[in-house]
């Protein structure tokens, strides 16, 4: 019996990465409490997820509901499958930074002693084991801000002679800079992914991911950028854009090729690696891009204001350069741009959220 631990299992990120893996012909031990409920209401509870993966996969998959926090449990989980487990992918997160102000104990206890006892548990039981963390672009603050912008029609621009012209690397700086309280309990996490590979020879890597996103998204106002803005298009509910004239870039990474980019350093992993992830310049939009994109696929217009007020901490022009992991692993390739992504997002959900409409 060979084994992969996946925590957020029915989320985005964790629910692509069952149903890839289970296809592979292992056996999933899935971690999930639906938390993403609890942080953003009913409407984002990701139930309707764990019931299809548990009707599609059926016997490959054993669902535990269970809160990474409870070092008890998590400890009890992966003594039961010890050296059978090939693989940990730690999706499990409070992902939002504007949620985590409202409770910053419940976001970093979640975030950092969640990952933590993650670690623990593989190094104890498991060590054999790559660990892959589902790290954040979030870690570098907001220091991409003060890079010199130029401001187009329809988004901001990198300065075309900038040495991160083709994307941001991993030597940006993580110190002096406001990171949000989400961004300080992920930096938190991301270090210790680092060290426990560092320390005790954990094959371990963060990937620093932009915008994830995927058909799968529970997608909500404070989380899931293109799914929430596609289904508000649908539904013709009223979205709110945030601060920078709506110009702001971002690169949209597809769920599908994180995890092949997961599968390429599972088949030869390394010690304590860092790797900026996201669409790159292949796939990136800005919000009135996106806004385009989606009245165009849905055959209507999006009801949308604009406030001011930009969210603390949050990116003015992000795009990933996934250079040192393309380097660490050639074979790996982005399939999917933004606008195949909506469309997707558009195919795989309409009709549950139609129906959803009272």
């Amino acid at each position: 019996m060979s084994i992969v631990v996946i925590t957020g299992s029915a989320g985005l990120i964790g629910s692509e990465a069952t149903a890839f893996f289970a296809q592979q012909g292992f056996d999933i031990v899935g971690i999930d409490n639906d938390m993403r409920r609890v942080f953003f209401g009913e409407d984002a509870s990701t139930t309707w997820n764990r019931q299809r993966l548990e009707k599609t996969i059926k016997n490959q998959y054993s669902h535990v509901d269970a809160d990474i926090r409870d070092t008890e449990t998590i400890n009890k989980i992966f003594k039961q499958y010890g050296s059978d487990i090939a693989l940990v992918i730690h999706t499990a997160a409070q992902p939002s930074h504007d949620w985590a102000a409202r409770d910053p104990i419940m976001d970093f206890t979640v975030n950092a002693n969640g990952t933590l006892n993650l670690l623990q548990a593989t190094r104890q039981y498991a060590p054999e084991s790559p660990f892959i963390f589902t790290s954040t672009n979030k870690v570098y603050g907001d220091t991409p801000n003060h890079l010199p912008l130029v401001e187009l029609d329809s988004r901001w621009e990198i300065d075309p002679n900038h040495t991160y012209k083709s994307g941001i690397r991993e030597d940006m700086s993580i110190d002096q800079t406001t990171h949000s309280l989400f961004g300080v309990s992920k930096v938190a996490a991301d270090v210790l992914v680092q060290e426990y590979g560092r320390y005790f020879g954990l094959r371990t890597a963060c990937f620093r991911g932009g915008c994830l996103t995927g058909p799968n998204h529970s997608g909500t106002q404070l989380h899931g950028f293109l799914a929430y803005l596609m289904k508000c298009t649908v539904t013709e509910t009223p979205y709110t854009v945030y601060g920078y004239k709506g110009k702001q870039v971002r690169d949209n990474i597809h769920s599908a090729d994180l995890i092949q980019a997961f599968f390429e350093f599972f088949k030869a992993p390394r010690v304590a690696q860092v790797y900026n992830t996201g669409g790159g310049r292949y796939s990136n939009c800005s919000m009135l891009e996106a806004i385009d994109i989606c009245q165009k696929i849905v055959g209507k217009e999006l009801k949308w204001i604009y406030s001011e007020q930009n969210r603390i901490g949050d990116h003015i022009w992000w795009i990933s350069d996934n250079s040192r992991f393309t380097e660490h692993y050639p074979n790996w390739k982005l399939q999917y741009n933004v606008p195949q992504i909506l469309q997707e997002i558009y195919e795989f959900n309409e009709e549950r959220w139609t129906k959803e409409v009272p």
